[in-house]
């Protein structure tokens, strides 16, 4: 069989675990789900910017038939 998590370990600031411990119980949810969503969260918003950062360096765009040529279809 397959694992499909790992345990983890990782340091937090004593503010944030408490935030993290008052959000737990607020919300009726673990620990490990409010932090899996937040970092599902960043990395989705990170993949955006970096998607953004590879547009704006690019050297622009080619054609349809450029690119079939290029790739010799």
């Amino acid at each position: 069989m397959y694992k499909t998590v790992k345990p983890t370990t990782f340091t937090l600031s004593l503010e944030l675990l408490e935030d993290l411990d008052i959000m737990s119980k607020e919300l009726g949810k673990k620990k490990t789900a409010i932090i899996s969503e937040a970092l599902e969260m960043y990395m989705d918003y990170q993949d955006i910017q970096l998607a953004k950062q590879r547009l704006n360096d690019s050297s622009g765009t080619i054609s349809h038939d450029e690119l079939l040529k290029e790739l010799g279809i």
